[in-house]
């Protein structure tokens, strides 16, 4: 077992994990989100993104609001799966990296919900009806993305 892959794997771990973490600090002490009924954003790149702070106690669309033990579980089931699955995959580079991804985004929510009872999000796409999101969200999304991409490409797991 090489060692380099494992450090590059983490140390993508620590880089999404640290920024996730130092963003969600800097968001908290933004006057971002709503107040009253005055929605306070920045936008990005207008029409496209703007940055709203959101406490959401739930999950994408505060699903199950309010149910942390149920987050906890589950955010601890997926780690231990994920590196799980880390270990049994060791070596194939897509697969690697989607699954460090993935459990940096994992670990940002579970702080998150640890330290505040909720995770800060703080993206929010204005074309579409979609949910607020974080760093952590993007490499989960990108770790399945990037699974998927491993699955398809990698003869040897097929």
């Amino acid at each position: 077992m090489k060692k380099k892959y494992l450090v590059r794997d983490i140390i993508i771990a620590i880089i999404v994990l640290i920024g996730d973490q130092l963003l969600k600090v800097w968001i908290q002490g933004t006057q971002l989100g709503v107040h009253g009924q005055t929605l306070v954003e920045q936008k990005l790149i207008p029409g496209v993104i703007s940055l709203t702070k959101l406490h959401n106690d739930g999950a994408a669309w505060s699903v199950m609001s309010g149910r942390m033990w149920f987050f906890y579980v589950v955010s601890a089931i997926a780690i231990i799966v994920l590196v799980y699955i880390y270990r049994q995959t060791y070596g194939h580079r897509w697969f690697n990296i989607s699954l460090a991804l993935m459990i940096a985004g994992t670990l940002g929510n579970l702080i998150d919900r640890v330290r505040q009872g909720f995770v800060v999000d703080m993206f929010d796409l204005q074309f579409i009806n979609f949910p607020i999101f974080n760093i952590a969200d993007v490499a989960l999304t990108v770790g399945v993305i990037g699974l998927f991409i491993g699955i398809l490409t990698d003869r040897e797991m097929q």
